[in-house]
């Protein structure tokens, strides 16, 4: 019963047109305004392992912290959107790592052409070079589209964080993600450290962050907005395989994420 509420509130959402008649207010990942949203119990598709680490990462962008040595590489290799590319255009993966405090991500990104044409950061952020990560930090899965029961954070090339708060408004979270990137040629080095925060979290309220501890699952997933000079990103590609046509449901859907297992 819980999930024909859920598919009703879609429709709903659906019907009032929000997606397509303002685009101003954010709605970056959009491929069908017309499909009816369904949302399927979270499974613990893609469960991946990570380990503690006994010293968190220094974010410098390098690569070289002790917690990055025995971490295994995960692909990014998933094209959401756009057409086929060529492996010199885009090639990504990706490590984890945790503390207490914040989940660590260490992204490396091959891309010809670094693109950010919008000075301020809360303007079609999505059609910039990005990295996006997304976060479900008690792994309940469900719809989070104007809502903070998951969060989409998009990375920019200049270290701004950009998500959707309740209202449909653009707004800056850059106190959850810190971030360092380092470029040499056209391979980029991005160091993140994320904050979570429960569904309970209040824009412009007193917030207590989330504890990480051995044992606890988190919904993930990472994808890179990759765009050469057009006026739309060309590709949006992910770090999970999407079941069905829109495999574009990340920025509405937690269940479609993978799942992290902490470990010591």
């Amino acid at each position: 019963m819980k999930y024909v509420y859920l598919a009703l509130f879609s429709l709903m959402l659906i019907g009032c047109g929000s997606k397509d008649k303002q685009p101003a207010t954010g709605t970056p990942d959009v491929s069908d305004t017309k499909t009816v949203q369904a949302f399927s119990p979270k499974t613990d598709q893609q469960l991946r392992k990570v380990a503690k680490a006994v010293i968190a990462p220094q974010l410098d962008g390098l690569a070289n912290d002790p917690a990055w040595e025995s971490a295994s590489w995960y692909p990014i290799d998933q094209n959401w959107l756009g057409k086929p590319y060529e492996a010199n255009d885009f090639q990504g993966r990706y490590k984890l790592a945790w503390t207490p405090e914040a989940l660590y991500i260490l992204a490396q990104i091959t891309d010809d052409v670094l693109y950010d044409q919008y000075e301020d950061p809360l303007t079609l952020w999505w059609d910039d070079d990005c990295l996006e990560i997304f976060v479900d930090a008690d792994n309940s899965g469900g719809p989070h589209q104007f809502t903070h029961n998951a969060f989409a954070y998009h990375v920019a090339l200049d270290g701004n964080v950009v998500d959707i708060a309740p209202g449909e408004v653009p707004t800056l979270y850059n106190s959850h993600v810190r971030s360092k990137r380092q470029t040499t040629g056209n391979i980029t080095i991005w160091e993140c450290a994320v904050t979570l925060y429960n569904d309970n979290y209040t824009d412009g309220g007193v917030n207590d962050q989330m504890i990480l501890a051995v044992g606890q699952k988190v919904g993930f997933a990472l994808a890179y907005c990759d765009n050469d000079d057009s006026v739309e990103r060309e590709n949006f590609i992910g770090s999970i395989a999407v079941a069905g046509e829109d495999k574009n449901r990340g920025w509405i859907d937690a269940s479609i994420f993978g799942t992290l297992l902490l470990e010591e």
